[in-house]
């Protein structure tokens, strides 16, 4: 509640700022996502953060604890790059319920080059058996990826 609480009150303080919302055509639409390998000392959890753009404008962001101990920075941004197309997957169902449609490639930018090979190589080695089901979820859906 004291968090809540604080919001309301920024919120309140800060009410000449606001969200910008781009008037252009919003025909682009781009992810981009990151992660904090290990940032939580007790428990070696990760942090996954991502934000979704239609053209200009910001439709969707979001930061969380992630739920398993990643063994590597390139598993803990992968497991970033699968819940930013878990958001757009859901994203995308609903703009189609408004009859909204969008038939462009989906771009998900990271910094993560080993993220973007594993993302990328059919071809599943030992060492990266364990995120199998995150990068069968992410081909499935079909999204390219960018390295800004």
């Amino acid at each position: 509640m004291e968090a809540a609480y604080r919001i309301v009150k920024y919120i309140k303080n800060e009410s000449d700022l606001g969200v910008f919302l781009s008037n252009k055509p919003k025909d682009k639409i781009t992810a981009f996502c990151d992660a904090d390998w290990a940032a939580y000392p007790q428990t070696r959890k990760s942090i996954t953060g991502f934000l979704v753009k239609i053209g200009d404008s910001t439709v969707s962001r979001k930061s969380n604890k992630q739920t398993i101990i990643s063994r590597s920075s390139a598993e803990s941004e992968y497991r970033s790059m699968t819940s930013s197309v878990a958001e757009l997957t859901w994203l995308l169902g609903k703009l189609k319920e408004i009859g909204l449609k969008f038939e462009l490639l989906v771009t998900i930018c990271t910094n993560s080059k080993a993220a973007i090979q594993i993302a990328a190589n059919p071809v599943f080695h030992e060492r990266t058996k364990h995120i199998e089901i995150d990068c069968q979820y992410k081909r499935e859906n079909k999204t390219g990826t960018c390295d800004d």
